[in-house]
């Protein structure tokens, strides 16, 4: 029997191994990516979160709609994506690492624990929000340092200005974790019933009603996906019910003894549900679409 010739530089790789190149660094793109889109796509919400919940004194008195247009009076229309600079700088690794170990902690809890089912996308939704924030709180510091400021009243010059003061003044490299355990407790649930949701969706869609949701993945035509506008109502839906289960007890807390519920939470809790909706809406989407660009399905 003859033996199989070695193969050498120019040996044909087998079925699926050029797929499997780089699989990991494909993916990371595409989450990140995804992130990039969906924060742009709300970015003047985030700015306006950040100066009502924070009760900045030219603006404490308006509410969301007045600030968005109060803001381009006084600031100019780019004003309403200050600090967006420094956001797409933590988006990107954000969306990347979220997204990317969301796959990763799939397979492990599948493998190693033996859980599937929804229940594993919740429990590795959860695992690789917390994930991404720890990796990327610093730059999430500097962003929101950065758009509290309000024209003629700086005091950072920039995003390397932001690091260089906090890590001087605060603490060193500790105080770029100030807040981390709140916000902890809060992504958990959050990014965590937001895969979960989302994939129940998509997976009761494309089980009952696959011809009239879906349709074959671009790169991969034996993949049902959903279309387009279908993908972007169940990101919005998941981000809604990801919102509503979510609650940071402490930063509750903390809102309500300084400001009481109508002043505090309710400002920062209604324009959380008006982002959150929209930005997850994109997310999924165009990691959805980027999966299939970049040959992930």
């Amino acid at each position: 029997m003859a033996t199989p010739a070695a193969a050498g530089p120019g040996a044909a790789l087998p079925p699926g191994a050029a797929r499997r190149d780089f699989y990991w660094l494909r993916s990371f793109i595409a989450g990140g990516i995804a992130g990039c889109c969906a924060k742009t796509t709300i970015a003047p919400l985030d700015r306006v979160k950040i100066l009502l919940q924070a009760h900045n004194h030219h603006y404490k008195h308006l509410g969301v709609f007045s600030t968005l247009r109060a803001v381009p009076k006084k600031e100019g229309y780019l004003g309403l994506y200050k600090g967006n600079g420094a956001m797409m700088i933590r988006i990107f690794p954000y969306g990347a690492i979220q997204f990317m170990a969301f796959d990763q902690y799939k397979k492990v809890i599948k493998k190693q624990l033996g859980i599937s089912g929804h229940i594993h996308q919740l429990m590795a939704g959860s695992m690789a929000g917390i994930t991404a924030v720890i990796c990327t709180y610093p730059l999430d510091m500097v962003r929101v340092r950065l758009a509290f400021q309000v024209k003629g009243e700086h005091k950072y010059m920039g995003i390397i200005h932001a690091f260089k003061m906090i890590y001087t003044k605060e603490g060193g490299f500790p105080g770029f974790y100030r807040g981390l355990t709140p916000t902890v407790v809060g992504m958990a649930p959050y990014a965590g019933f937001s895969f979960f949701t989302f994939g129940t969706l998509k997976s009761i869609g494309l089980a009952q009603a696959p011809n009239l949701l879906g349709r074959p993945s671009l790169d991969n035509p034996d993949v049902l996906v959903l279309k387009t506008h279908v993908n972007l109502l169940c990101g919005g839906i998941a981000g809604a019910i990801a919102q509503t289960i979510s609650t940071m007890v402490q930063t509750l807390k903390y809102v309500y003894q300084q400001h009481g519920i109508r002043r505090g939470l309710y400002r920062g809790l209604s324009l959380n549900y008006i982002r959150c909706i929209p930005s997850q809406a994109v997310a999924f989407t165009t990691y959805e679409l980027m999966k299939q660009f970049l040959h992930l399905n």
